[in-house]
């Protein structure tokens, strides 16, 4: 059988053709032509790195001499003081620091708001366990722990049993379900319902709601299973029409018919001035409070934290060379400054670790390590003004008529715009210049009036007549003054004369 696999090297030693083979026939053979495998084994990995990885061959010639437990050992000592190429060295800590950044996992325990996880578990557990109905608004800036703390609480709870088979959880999120409609249908897909709902067709909302939660019921019809409603970006639900959802989830978490708990995520300490009065009157006025208490020196161990190497990193001697420079990094005058704008403007982890990602993409075997100088031009990618920048894409037209607004918007103080006052700020500038560089058809005035709509550097005034003609219909200007004066000195070959006509005082 193994025969036809034997060919003989020109050195003179037997090769075996293992393409031909699987790694267990292969050692089959070894182990009938009775080969010492103390003598063979150097040959017979060489053979077998071709298509088994190098564990796999130790671990069968373990089996082979009855040593399995001694090679365990051997083998883990051999990754753990490997001595890696620079460039496998620099893809793991891509690959390490990269899944830190985009999975972030959650803390045994939220740092510094003990109470407030104490307070959010007793009243999940209470709906949980003895179907009571409540309801309650997790209010933060962002990044300070919210979604974080929700998610603790949820995890210590699924490990109770009861909790667990019971409690049904559905997920909203105000950016993306966008109106009751899309969220009536994310609700029947989250439970699961699509089916009992089939072609049905109901006279309200209330009524759809209800029909979903009596389809929750337990087989005995006598008790029904509690859900979870976990409303993400909650002020934004408050902007629906006649806040038709938020009203029947709190009527419900109200008036118990089936045990609901509502809770709200949201960033805006006047939320509660945004709901209505029948919304107001049915909600239970619970509120957590959670703020940012981060200093800054605990940023800065947060920021060596996420940069250092695991313990099981296969090459020590990189680990301990990466970790000397970051802690060079987080001690540098000018990297400290950096973090320091970067704290002062987002204390967001989310934000942070955009600027880490940014950092580490200029890591490669030529700069083995991030620098002072990677840390700043990162900060200035995060930091950049987006608008300012796409200024740098529009064309000349385009850019006379963002100035003219902007002239508009000087004299005026603010006041909205139609394309008609923007061409005849135009022709002042043209009548001034006495040229005809710059003289456009209104049809091409109109399209690159457009253009900054789409852009939506311009945007119409809310309410203004849609049957208005484009030429008279009324906008606002997305820019102040600063962010074109930026734009116009960073604009590749801007002509004098557009420069001069933006400074200057007079229309």
């Amino acid at each position: 059988m193994y025969s036809r696999g034997l060919s003989t090297h020109p050195c003179g030693v037997r090769k075996l053709d293992i393409s031909q083979f699987s790694s267990q026939s292969v050692w089959e053979y070894c182990i009938k032509s009775r080969a010492k495998v103390d003598k063979e084994q150097p040959s017979i990995v060489s053979l077998l790195s071709q298509v088994v990885p190098w564990s796999a061959v130790t671990m069968a010639s373990c089996r082979s001499v009855g040593s399995t437990e001694s090679c365990h050992i051997m083998s883990k000592r051999k990754v753990q003081n490997a001595h890696l190429p620079i460039g496998e060295c620099i893809s793991q800590v891509h690959q390490t620091l990269r899944e830190r950044f985009c999975h972030q996992r959650l803390p045994e325990r939220p740092e510094g708001v003990e109470a407030q996880h104490k307070h959010l578990e007793e009243l999940l557990r209470r709906t949980a366990v003895h179907g009571e109905s409540n309801s309650v608004l997790i209010v933060g800036p962002r990044g300070a722990g919210k979604t974080t703390l929700l998610k603790c609480v949820l995890r210590e709870l699924s490990k109770e049993s009861e909790v667990q088979k019971n409690l049904l959880q559905v997920h909203l999120n105000g950016l993306l379900q966008t109106d009751d409609r899309i969220a009536l249908k994310e609700i029947t897909r989250q439970l699961h319902l699509e089916n009992v709902v089939g072609d049905k067709v109901f006279g309200s909302f209330a009524e759809n709601l209800a029909f979903l939660l009596d389809a929750l019921k337990k087989g005995d019809r006598s008790s029904s299973r509690p859900v979870l409603f976990v409303l993400d970006e909650f002020d934004l639900f408050a902007h629906h029409k006649n806040q038709t959802l938020l009203y029947n989830l709190f009527d419900v978490s109200q008036s118990a018919q089936a045990p609901v708990a509502v809770v709200g995520l949201t960033c805006r300490l006047d939320v509660l001035e945004l709901l209505e009065k029948r919304v107001k009157s049915r909600f239970s006025h619970r509120q957590i409070h959670l703020l940012s208490s981060l200093t800054f020196p605990q940023y800065v161990d947060r920021v060596r934290a996420h940069l250092s190497l695991p313990d099981d990193f296969p090459d020590r001697k990189f680990a301990q060379e990466w970790s000397a420079s970051v802690k060079t990094l987080c001690e540098d005058k000018s990297a400290v400054e950096v973090l320091q704008r970067h704290f002062n403007s987002s204390k967001d982890f989310r934000s942070l670790h955009m600027l880490l990602t940014l950092c580490l993409s200029r890591v490669s075997v030529t700069k083995p390590a991030i620098r002072p100088a990677d840390l700043l031009d990162a900060s200035r990618l995060c930091l950049a003004d987006t608008k300012a920048s796409m200024l740098h894409g529009l064309s000349i037209l385009e850019l006379c008529l963002i100035i003219a607004m902007k002239h508009l918007n000087d004299v005026y103080g603010g006041e909205p715009f139609n394309l008609q006052m923007v061409h005849n700020e135009f022709k002042k500038f043209l009548q001034r210049k006495s040229s005809s560089m710059y003289n456009f058809e209104q049809p091409v005035i109109m399209k690159a009036f457009e253009h900054l709509q789409q852009l939506e550097l311009i945007r119409p005034v809310e309410g203004s007549a849609a049957k208005t003609q484009r030429e008279y219909q009324l906008m606002r200007l997305m820019l102040d003054h600063s962010q074109i004066m930026e734009a116009l000195q960073k604009y590749p070959q801007c002509p004098t004369d557009v420069k001069q006509w933006a400074m200057s005082a007079f229309a």
